[in-house]
């Protein structure tokens, strides 16, 4: 029960993860309704992701930047979550 309460838990850090890189996509603006939520989003990620970017620094395609951190931090919630669920 208690792996499953876990379980859940990372499941909605991962969606946290997937919102805050979605919108990262779209400038916003001064002012805007949404930096309230942006502020939400990075307190709660940015101590995951800031041990990890000093590792992986993001990568430089073209006149972007891609963070992996995102990505790496995702994927090891995946690797977590599958044996939780299973047990």
């Amino acid at each position: 029960m208690i792996l499953h309460i876990l379980a859940g838990l990372v499941e909605v850090y991962v969606v946290v993860l997937i919102v805050r890189a979605l919108l990262s996509w779209f400038p916003v603006r001064p002012g805007s309704p949404l930096i309230p939520v942006l502020r939400v989003l990075s307190a709660v990620t940015e101590p995951v992701l800031r041990p990890l970017r000093r590792l992986l620094p993001p990568v430089r395609a073209g006149g972007a930047s891609i963070d992996l951190s995102i990505m790496v931090v995702i994927l090891v919630a995946q690797i977590i979550v599958i044996p939780l669920l299973r047990s």
